[in-house]
């Protein structure tokens, strides 16, 4: 009799256990199965910049930039290897800081992207590329401009931007022939992008004769410039080079004028932004710096890829975007060329890659870096950005 009780009861929590594993295997979702349907693949897309702190305008730039693309593809429908795929963008913020850059870039491996888009800082290109190298994913910058990133020999890496080799030089010379500056005044920011600008644009002005008169460094962080400002008043420059960000270019000019300061202030893509002026005010109107590419109205289609853009974030195209709009479109075509959609597939295509996008025509060099290259310089009239001329690169 006791034995039969126990066999009961036993039975009856088996039953519960039986139903409870029941309802939740048919609750659990398959990730790579999207609502639409059992044949319908997900695939993700990494997108690495900084959505907090003073670059964060330019990472929301680059991530709104690839969003468009997936919005765009998925609307219009992707079938590789006869399946139909549903592209996701995983955005992450990587603060601008390296430190935090690496600890983005583990996680969107471990989230199993097939490529990645970003980052917009050199500084946290660099160090996040050996991450992704490691595990064999596709890494594709919209921005950052540092010779490093590609000098690494890495097959993974690949840039839709020149180079600070190449947008080094064009400051100089457009700083000693078109200024007609014999002394100059450099400030960097401390950082990979703004050390490594400032470097080649000094080497490239002490070829042609110009006289440096004083290299001071800040940080990317500083609000306070008048110390700085003194010691280059003191020089009495024609013209003073900013290695840096807007965040902190803006303030640089700013307080320039505030001291009576009248040298031309140079600076390259990091302070060239059309917000420039609500940190800069008027001083702006003393600001000469560099794009790399080519100017917003000169894009492909762009007229009706700054209306799309508009019309879905409420907001101006800044720099990059069109560059990360680029990105996401190369990868979907060497998913096209692999005829898969696994990371290695697509990263062995890349290399392949031939595409007229929105930025201009898309081709790679043996390190990664774009062929045929533009950079803009530009100035500031009515409190926006004006070109001034554009060079391209052979």
């Amino acid at each position: 009799m006791h034995q039969s009780k126990v066999t009961k009861k036993s039975l009856h929590i088996l039953t519960a256990i039986f139903a409870i594993s029941l309802l939740a295997s048919c609750g659990k979702k398959d990730d790579s199965k999207s609502a639409s349907g059992a044949n319908t693949e997900i695939v993700r897309i990494g997108n690495g910049a900084p959505l907090t702190g003073g670059d964060s305008y330019l990472g929301k730039d680059n991530e709104n930039g690839a969003r468009l693309a997936v919005e765009e593809i998925n609307q219009k429908g992707l079938v590789i290897n006869g399946k139909k795929i549903t592209l996701e963008l995983l955005g992450e913020d990587d603060a601008g800081d390296p430190k935090q850059g690496t600890q983005v870039a583990q996680k969107l491996v471990d989230s199993k992207v097939v490529a990645v888009v970003g980052h917009l800082n050199s500084g946290v290109s660099i160090p996040a590329s050996k991450i992704y190298n490691e595990a064999g994913i596709a890494q594709i910058t919209p921005s950052s401009t540092n010779p490093e990133l590609t000098n690494q020999n890495f097959k993974n890496v690949f840039r839709l931007v020149g180079t600070d080799a190449q947008q080094g030089p064009i400051l100089a010379l457009y700083t000693v022939e078109k200024l007609n500056a014999r002394k100059i005044a450099l400030v960097d920011d401390a950082t990979q992008y703004g050390k490594g600008l400032i470097d080649e644009f000094e080497k490239a002005a002490k070829a042609k004769e110009a006289h440096i008169v004083l290299h001071e460094a800040t940080n990317n962080k500083a609000t306070d410039f008048k110390a700085i400002l003194t010691n280059i008043r003191a020089k009495n420059p024609d013209v003073i080079v900013f290695g840096g960000m807007a965040a902190t270019g803006g303030l640089f000019a700013k307080q320039a004028r505030e001291l009576g300061i009248k040298a031309k202030i140079v600076g390259g893509d990091g302070i060239c932004s059309p917000t420039l002026y609500d940190l800069a005010g008027d001083a702006v109107s003393n600001v000469v710096c560099s794009t790399v590419g080519v100017p917003k109205e000169s894009l492909k289609d762009g007229g009706a890829f700054l209306k799309k853009y508009q019309e879905r974030f409420g907001i101006e195209v800044q720099i990059y975007s069109p560059m990360a709009y680029d990105a996401v479109m190369i990868i979907v075509e060497a998913m096209k060329r692999a005829n898969s959609t696994a990371a290695a597939d697509i990263l062995k295509e890349l290399p392949n890659t031939n595409y007229e996008g929105i930025s201009g025509q898309i081709k790679f060099d043996a390190k990664g870096d774009l062929k045929n290259s533009a950079i803009t310089l530009n100035d500031y009239k009515e409190k926006k950005i004006s070109t001034l001329e554009v060079m391209h690169m052979q």
